[in-house]
């Protein structure tokens, strides 16, 4: 099988080609995004492999339906960018990697913390001027503060494990509490009113659907506890940006570790340094001392990337045989989190959540 990947870069082709080692799947790169104009590259595949800021909606699903493409494999846990009932009209289907490694992302987020909460970046570049100067840069002790936790998954637990052990109180908000995390790290289940009006520091682990998109607003913001710290290594739309620079600006919160941008379709995962970034709110934060922005790479570890490639090739290769006829059906029962959308008749027919 011929399979398209979108928006790849040199890992995601370093990563790939190891993992289609035995496979024999035909993996041609694109650094093209996906989307209305560049789905007709797809022409002659049988599959796509796309990432978070690929379009999988209606108008591309039909297009890449017309092309022969009969499966989309998402490289991602994330699937807000693909349109799940289209696809189940055109009779595509649709698989993802549900979990890749969720300490690299939940250790990303701590490593946001602590920059931003030392201040590292300011001190690395007064070093480097030879100004070896204190002033401004004092911190807090993390241990013995309020860490909330909005999504306590594979990622949150992990997150929340972690300031579990530097001595912090970990108090969460979900709608399915975890006896685990409740046992081995003491964590607290609140509503999220009190998480936000307790904690020191918010992370974000949630998805993003129609119930979370900007779950953090201005009326959000009023209901933090003053200079709390706020971090999302999650989706750029948990958080509505201008609504974040007003409470930045008034210090409702006091510090931001953006791992992902409301918009950063069409800059993260790209160079454009050579050019004048017209995306204003994006360069407001960009000044601003307080906050940190990292482009989407918390997923990015070894690990994680071997994890990922192997999972999407694995469910390519899956349901290819089970669309051939010579198997796969078990194996896609067994990992039915991966199917989103399955091929009719295929017995692997779910949903993800």
């Amino acid at each position: 099988m011929r399979v398209v990947v979108f928006d790849s870069h040199r890992y995601d082709r370093e990563s790939l080609e190891r993992a289609n080692a035995g496979l024999g799947l035909e993996l041609v790169f694109l650094e093209a995004r996906l989307n209305a104009q560049t789905c007709v590259l797809a022409r002659g595949a049988g599959a796509v492999c796309v990432f978070v800021n690929d379009r999988v909606d209606a108008g591309v699903l039909e297009t890449l339906s017309g092309l022969g493409v009969g499966l989309v494999a998402l490289r991602c846990a994330g699937f807000n960018n693909v349109d799940l009932d289209a696809a189940r009209r055109l009779g595509m289907a649709v698989v993802r990697v549900p979990e890749y490694s969720p300490y690299a992302v939940a250790e990303h987020a701590v490593a946001l913390l602590l920059a931003l909460n030392r201040k590292l970046l300011r001190a690395h570049r007064r070093v480097l001027e030879g100004n070896f100067s204190l002033d401004g840069l004092v911190g807090f002790d993390v241990h013995g503060k309020t860490v909330g936790v909005l999504g306590t998954g594979k990622i949150g637990a992990a997150f929340a494990r972690i300031m579990h052990g530097f001595g912090c109180e970990v108090v969460a908000y979900d709608a399915h509490e975890d006896a685990l995390l409740k046992r081995d790290a003491g964590v607290r289940y609140l509503s999220l009113d009190e998480v936000l009006a307790c904690s020191d520091v918010i992370s974000l682990h949630v998805p993003l659907n129609a119930g979370t998109r900007h779950l953090m607003n201005a009326e959000a913001f009023a209901k933090m506890k003053p200079g709390a710290m706020l971090l999302n290594t999650g989706r750029g739309a948990l958080i509505d940006t201008a609504a974040l620079v007003e409470a930045l600006k008034s210090g409702r919160v006091g510090a931001a570790g953006l791992d992902v941008y409301e918009e950063e379709e069409g800059l993260f995962f790209e160079d454009h340094s050579g050019e004048v970034l017209q995306d204003e709110q994006l360069a407001w934060l960009l000044m601003c001392p307080n906050v940190l922005v990292t482009s989407h790479q918390a997923f990015l570890t070894r690990e994680a990337l071997s994890n990922i490639a192997c999972t999407t090739l694995r469910n390519v290769s899956r349901l290819k045989a089970l669309r051939d006829g010579v198997g796969g059906a078990e194996a896609l029962e067994a990992d039915g989190r991966e199917v989103l959308v399955g091929w009719a008749g295929a017995g692997a027919i779910s949903r993800g959540t």
